[in-house]
């Protein structure tokens, strides 16, 4: 599900500097938190100093920023270099890296889902909790071959010009004779299934473990209106046009695009789906697991996590960060306990088992 989340946030948060919402100073400070911040936790990995650690991120414009507010002060921390590697840290790549005994990555941008898949395959490394501290995130972040360092929702969107207080739950989302109009949903099972159970009943804390054949028929009602998107800047641009009048969309974006109009596509926390944005660690990490390991536990310091989330939208995962977020940030943050609370928590483990079973004729129901 999070495979290239974080390049779509930093895309995010370049939108938003260009639209005057967000400081270059927050952008680079945000950015830091990102593969490397708080380096000093946990001290030292154990064993002699690596030759370098290497993050594999999803490129774009957050290269040289990366540069210049990661690689440069974990190494006046720690003595190593970390060199940003922006070729797009694929389960394929990873995979034909281990195999091929040529890994050159130390952490990667990747997805739960995943994980599991790289993980089962003997392609990624277990998560090591003695090293991270798995008491400063959800336990469902805490998962076996990877780690959540923040949390994002899929949340209603919607147009207040055409829906007024818009749909107040997944049933109202799916009721387009009170609420008119086209949907926009992301196209994948991941969130759409949690939804179409909530709109046929399903009360949020009984959607797992998911039950396909009711959610297929529920997404039969409605996949005729809805334009499906694969980008999370389509999402956005559907709504801002007016394409549609409410989306199934990620909460960064939903941030973004209420900033973009002024208020008039507004998003709620009510029924949302939150997702683990994750860290993986390829199997044999050049600069040995433990380094690694300590590079993910260093994201989860709270103050680095409040800076992520004034810049890009993710909510931070370590529950001490709550009552460092400043007033003003407390309802765009979908970890925010008020807001935590009104949602359901995505069972990945579920998605990993049954992932291959239901992903194909997902796709046919919603294309045919």
């Amino acid at each position: 599900m999070t495979d290239g989340f974080w390049r779509d946030a930093a895309e995010v948060a370049r939108a938003r500097l260009a639209a005057g919402h967000l400081d270059r100073r927050s952008l680079l400070a945000a950015l830091a938190v990102l593969p490397a911040g708080g380096a000093l936790a946990q001290g030292a990995g154990s064993g002699p100093k690596p030759r370098e650690l290497v993050l594999a991120n999803w490129g774009g414009d957050a290269v040289k920023a990366m540069e210049e507010a990661i690689a440069r002060p974990f190494e006046k921390d720690h003595g190593v270099p970390v060199a940003i590697d922006s070729s797009g840290p694929s389960l394929a790549k990873i995979r034909a890296m281990v195999e091929a005994r040529r890994v050159t990555w130390d952490v990667c941008d990747s997805g739960a889902g995943t994980s599991f898949i790289l993980g089962e395959g003997g392609f990624a490394e277990p998560m090591d909790y003695s090293i991270i501290d798995r008491t400063r995130i959800p336990e469902a972040f805490a998962l076996p071959f990877c780690t959540g360092m923040a949390g994002y929702s899929t949340i209603i969107a919607w147009d207040r010009q055409k829906l007024g207080e818009g749909p107040g739950n997944w049933a109202e989302f799916w009721d387009r004779r009170r609420f008119p109009g086209k949907r926009t949903m992301r196209k994948t099972m991941h969130a759409v299934l949690e939804a179409a159970l909530m709109a046929d009943g399903v009360p949020p804390e009984k959607v797992y473990p998911l039950d396909v054949e009711r959610a297929f028929r529920k997404v039969r009602e409605i996949k005729d209106d809805v334009i499906w998107w694969s980008a999370g800047a389509d999402s956005q641009q559907l709504l801002r046009t007016g394409e549609v009048t409410a989306g199934a969309i990620w909460s960064t974006r939903a941030r973004l695009v209420g900033e973009d109009t002024q208020g008039r596509i507004a998003y709620r926390w009510e029924q949302g789906i939150v997702h683990p944005a994750v860290w993986v660690v390829p199997k044999g990490p050049p600069a040995g697991r433990d380094w690694a390991m300590r590079l993910v536990n260093s994201t989860l310091i709270p103050e680095r996590q409040v800076i992520l989330l004034k810049a890009l939208g993710t909510g931070p995962a370590n529950p001490a960060a709550a009552p460092l977020v400043p007033a003003e940030l407390r309802p765009h943050n979908p970890m925010d306990p008020e807001n935590l609370a009104k949602q359901v928590m995505t069972d990945e483990p579920w998605y990993a088992k049954n992932y291959t079973a239901v992903y194909e004729r997902f796709t046919d129901l919603i294309t045919g």
